[in-house]
């Protein structure tokens, strides 16, 4: 049985079996809430050692695809440098390799980064957009119906309003806690930020920039034609919590194949898309998407993808009048074009899905005692285990879970990184 056929499995022996055999291995991963709980203040994550050296045993089959960054005061790479030391981790390569900014930011695992395809006057926008959302939460905060003092803004600000270089973001995590049992006060918050991120589009557009950015919601709704649908509060679900300013281009399922253009060069000595390619100049659409990979990539060095990510949502709403299910979620893009691969040229990719509910951040969880052993034995009662992550008509089907959240998770990486290679090319430990 291929891996691909399972549903929500717990068999995490049978996957670690199967994918240490794999010669041709390529894991895609999301960060926050796979490797690292999620939290309130970005600033207080932590990675464990372990899991940075088992993802430089896995050098060369391994990538992360992330909407945060890098870079910068609330990057990954310091989060690295307070657990490794900066110079080990520059001097061995312990930085994490792949995309952050939705697929912007480029970074080997030496730190060495680059943002293929931006402009200056892009990045000069982006600069400014901070201060911009700083001083409009500023103004709102202190009037109804928040009516918080100057010095509580103050401090909730400083975790709120965070200066990523090419996804400045707006992460409202402290405010759910904040106005606990003010639910219309939180949602009113999600409201004026919504119309804050659609004030700076019109303001990009105004100094022809009009088709530079995006607003991506996390987590979402999906989208529509207008973009992506903001998810809003609903009881215990603090729904979106991100409201982040991209570039656009900057969304994960093109991240995907930039990654493969690196991971083939590595194989074959060259880049299929060109050494240049970046996710601006990639089509948005799926099947585009899907037929660029079939024109220029080899099927004989196709690698098993394992896509892993934390962020799918499935909600039952009213649109138009009609009962409809929206489905959405920041790493749904990406795990949904993977499985596409799979299916389109023949090769068992896996998706994997992280339980992040146990963290600091409320959102759907997964119930554990409902699932089934076995995907055979999957039927209608199971679904409920799996309420506002999947449903039955889901089109992504997610192969295995771990409902013990990211420290289940990376036991089971570090397991797989030492069986995989059983210690031949393993690095040095950091000191």
């Amino acid at each position: 049985m291929p891996l691909s056929s399972e549903r929500f499995s717990l068999d995490h022996a049978r996957l670690l079996n199967t994918l240490k055999a794999r010669d041709n291995l390529l894991f895609i991963q999301d960060l926050d809430g796979v490797c690292m709980g999620l939290v309130r203040d970005p600033l207080d994550r932590q990675i464990e050692p372990r899991y940075l050296q088992a993802a430089k045993q896995l050098d060369g089959h391994f990538f992360v695809l992330s909407n945060g960054e890098h870079i910068g005061r609330r990057g990954v790479n310091l989060i690295v440098d307070r657990t490794l030391g900066a110079a080990a981790a520059r001097q061995q390569g312990y930085y994490l390799p792949g995309l952050g900014g939705g697929g912007v930011q480029w970074q080997d695992c030496y730190g060495a980064v680059s943002h293929p395809g931006v402009s200056d006057a892009e990045l000069e926008f982006l600069a400014a957009v901070p201060d911009r959302c700083r001083d409009f939460m500023q103004q709102k905060l202190g009037a109804e119906p928040y009516q918080l003092s100057a010095a509580e803004i103050e401090s909730l600000l400083a975790s709120t309003v965070l200066d990523n270089l090419v996804s400045p973001t707006v992460n409202i995590n402290n405010f759910f806690q904040k106005f606990a049992g003010q639910a219309e006060k939180y949602r009113c918050l999600q409201r004026d930020l919504k119309n804050l991120m659609e004030s700076l589009l019109a303001e990009a557009s105004r100094q022809q920039l009009g088709s530079s950015f995006f607003v991506h919601y996390a987590p979402n709704l999906g989208s529509d034609a207008s973009g992506e649908r903001i998810k809003y509060a609903e009881g215990s679900d603090a729904g979106t919590t991100d409201f982040q300013f991209m570039l656009a281009g900057a969304v994960k399922e093109t991240g995907v194949l930039v990654i493969l253009n690196h991971y083939f060069q590595q194989r074959s000595g060259h880049y299929p898309l060109g050494a240049d390619f970046s996710v601006r100049q990639a089509p948005r659409d799926q099947q585009q998407l899907l037929a660029l990979l079939q024109q220029h990539f080899d099927p004989d060095l196709m690698p098993h993808i394992v896509a892993v990510g934390d962020t799918i949502t499935s909600q039952p709403i009213e649109l138009d009048g009609q009962q409809q299910v929206v489905r959405g979620g920041s790493d749904r893009g990406f795990l949904s074009f993977v499985q596409a691969i799979g299916g389109c040229v023949g090769v068992d990719n896996t998706i994997v899905y992280v339980d992040s509910s146990g963290g600091e951040v409320r959102r759907p969880g997964l119930k554990r005692d409902c699932l089934p052993a076995t995907a055979e034995r999957w039927g209608k009662r199971h679904w409920g285990a799996v309420r506002g992550i999947s449903d039955p008509a889901d089109p992504l089907q997610v192969n295995f879970a771990f409902p013990g959240g990211h420290s289940q998770y990376v036991d089971f990486f570090c397991q797989l990184a030492r069986d995989y290679f059983n210690g031949r090319h393993a690095a040095t430990p950091p000191g």
